[in-house]
């Protein structure tokens, strides 16, 4: 979902002087999105602080509010989301306008799927080209039935289930969103679903689900599978809920910060969930001086504040089992290995190409026109650093309508001879709508 000015939002960035302060990054879309659905399904009220208010998670808001939850928000910035209870649901009266939103269409399928009623989802262009048979696969296994676009792509109208069928199923690729959307499938579905993820994901939707009574508990086998049981039909509690700053928006100031030389930035008050953690550790093996002060826990999330200081980055060849604990925060790594001494070599990363734009090809295509040395393989890229000097510069970058390759680019654009232009700075609404208040409030030059 952009803006309803249909006119792209060009933006250059240029080399920035020493970045300095503390900012904060806006509540975790994850958890956002999740906090809605799960209030939206308790009986009552519940109250959520620190809500990411991009496009993405009004999507949602906007879908709850079609099927029946009252959603508001007061004068304090805090959303009060009165539920309708796990089976209550009503039938949408219109089509659902997801936008760009792949979370939003997706868990909600599974929320809808076992509920006694039709569903159409539509959603921008982007959103329309991405696949949705990972998710309606299962989901079709429990009863619900799916019309789609050729390639199963929106628009999709879904029929749920009610009752619906308890599934047992083992996880083809890595996805917390498939795995969410089993759950909340799940949740109106009597007897026991049951989630086996050989790779574990983000794990917020197991989480909140405990957090709002849900009977479910995870068990972790010797090779590190994890066996997720959920007890059907739930009755879920309101609850109170604060949303921690969201890792993958921080992985800009942060890379942003280690990049441009002579940087000491503060980034307070970010979710530390170790199923989210990844990029942190591989920005500190590549050289990166991140420092974790005030750890705590926040809503059975860990939180903490990172310290950011400039820092000579060298090449690096992650684990791709890495891959699911930053797979959102690749394209900003890639640019910190564009900077980096020597060589990069990123692999395991096919999740990429079905994200809001195929972000291994985007990712490679624009950094080519800055002027770095890159090769595209199958599941991921090959990256020649400049040895820590700026990156030439260039542009425009064509950023797919994807978020994250626009600011990926503005964080290049910081570390360049040049400056780098951005084709449409629009969709970084969607997860980030204060990002150029943070930069410069960072003092970066725009």
């Amino acid at each position: 979902m952009t803006s309803s000015d249909d006119q792209p939002s060009p933006h250059s960035f240029t080399a920035a002087p020493p970045l300095a302060g503390s900012v904060t990054v806006p509540g975790d879309k994850s958890i956002s999105h999740r906090s809605l659905m799960l209030s939206a399904l308790a009986v009552g009220e519940s109250r959520v602080e620190g809500l990411l208010e991009g496009e993405d998670v009004l999507a949602t808001a906007a879908a709850m509010r079609a099927i029946g939850a009252q959603i508001g928000r007061d004068a304090q910035g805090v959303w009060h989301i009165h539920g309708v209870g796990v089976g209550g649901l009503l039938q949408p009266q219109t089509a659902l306008d997801m936008g760009n939103s792949g979370t939003s269409t997706r868990l909600l399928m599974g929320l809808l799927a076992s509920h006694d009623l039709t569903a159409t989802f539509i959603g921008d262009a982007s959103l329309s080209k991405r696949p949705m048979a990972r998710v309606t696969e299962p989901l079709g296994r429990m009863g619900a039935s799916f019309t789609s676009s050729p390639g199963d792509r929106l628009p999709l109208t879904m029929r749920g289930a009610c009752p619906a069928v308890p599934l047992d199923y083992r996880l083809p690729v890595a996805s917390a969103q498939v795995k969410s959307a089993i759950l909340l499938a799940g949740l109106n579905t009597p007897g026991i679903t049951r989630v086996v993820e050989p790779i574990p994901t983000r794990d917020h939707s197991e989480r909140m689900l405990k957090g709002f009574g849900a009977d479910l508990s995870v068990e972790t086998e010797e090779d590190g599978t994890r066996v997720i049981t959920l007890v059907g039909e739930a009755e879920l509690t309101p609850q109170n809920i604060v949303v921690p700053g969201d890792p993958s928006s921080a992985a800009f100031p942060m890379v942003a910060a280690l990049l441009v030389p002579g940087s000491r930035v503060t980034i307070a008050n970010v979710g530390l969930n170790a199923t989210r953690a990844g990029l942190i550790d591989l920005l500190r093996e590549m050289g990166g001086a991140i420092e974790i002060v005030n750890a705590r826990e926040v809503g059975g999330e860990p939180v903490g504040d990172l310290i950011v200081t400039a820092s000579t980055l060298h090449g690096i060849e992650p684990d791709p089992a890495r891959a699911p604990s930053m797979i959102d925060e690749y394209p900003v790594a890639f640019i910190a290995a564009a900077c980096a001494q020597g060589r990069s070599v990123f692999r395991g990363l096919e999740e990429l190409r079905v994200k809001e734009s195929d972000r291994i090809a985007t990712m490679a295509q624009g950094l080519r026109a800055i002027g770095v040395t890159v090769e595209e393989l199958e599941d991921g890229i090959v990256i020649e650093g400049s040895g820590g000097a700026p990156l030439p510069g260039g542009g425009p970058i064509a950023t797919k309508l994807d978020h994250r390759i626009a600011m990926s680019f503005a964080v290049a654009g910081l570390v360049s001879r040049d400056g780098v232009t951005i084709d449409d700075m629009r969709p970084v609404a969607t997860s980030f709508p204060t990002f150029l208040p943070l930069l410069r409030q960072l003092g970066a030059v725009e």
